[in-house]
């Protein structure tokens, strides 16, 4: 399968991830679609992987869902047998070395692997054959190109979570109104090392300026 077509494969959804000096805020849109047919309103495409760690998936279910579900069972299997929680560059390399192992026949799948550890915040982005890079502010997804021009403008790193929320929440909105695979609501979760993972509750979303 070439670039292109993997990219083609990846139409519908906006996630977006920031890194801020005391965690990680992740977002994404609910819509879900086949094709132009819009086929669920409040789909799930956030995932606690354990206490400290978090994933946002773009692309195909089935193939996201499967990949989140081995980085679930093998964190748990991190932690009893290291006794200690899996790192986050661990987790993200983990997630990619499953993705390049199906390169002949690349699964569907944009990720972003984020949370913290021992050694500070971290923030990966996957493609579908594998390839990771560390980031500070990161979008997937075919509304990716117009959350992009919000957090270009409004994202530094000396952000705290309460002012990275309404950011992320932001360009979310914007991709919503711009990109037909994007659309409905969008969820929130956010990381810290008091709280640990955190999705904000349909009060709190409510509350946030321009929701």
């Amino acid at each position: 399968m070439s670039d292109l077509r993997i990219t083609k494969a990846l139409t519908g959804t906006t996630t977006v991830g920031i890194v801020c000096h005391d965690g990680i805020v992740l977002g994404t849109d609910t819509r879900v679609t086949m094709g132009y047919f819009v086929a669920h309103k409040r789909g799930k495409k956030v995932f606690k992987i354990d206490d400290h760690l978090a994933m946002t998936i773009a692309g195909t279910v089935a193939d996201a869902q499967n990949v989140v579900e081995i980085l679930k069972a093998n964190a748990q299997l991190y932690k009893l047998d290291k006794g200690r929680p899996m790192p986050v560059a661990s987790a993200a390399r983990l997630a990619a070395n499953v993705l390049f192992s199906a390169r002949y026949a690349p699964l569907g799948v944009q990720a972003i692997v984020g949370g913290m550890d021992d050694l500070g915040v971290h923030l990966f982005m996957l493609d579908p054959l594998g390839s990771v890079m560390e980031e500070t502010c990161v979008s997937t997804g075919s509304g990716s190109p117009v959350a992009y021009g919000i957090l270009e403008d409004g994202y530094n790193g000396r952000l705290s979570v309460k002012e990275g929320i309404p950011l992320v929440v932001r360009s979310i909105r914007s991709a919503m109104k711009r990109d037909v695979g994007s659309g409905d609501s969008f969820d929130v979760v956010v990381i810290t090392s008091k709280d640990g993972y955190r999705e904000l509750g349909e009060s709190e979303k409510k509350a946030i300026p321009g929701s």
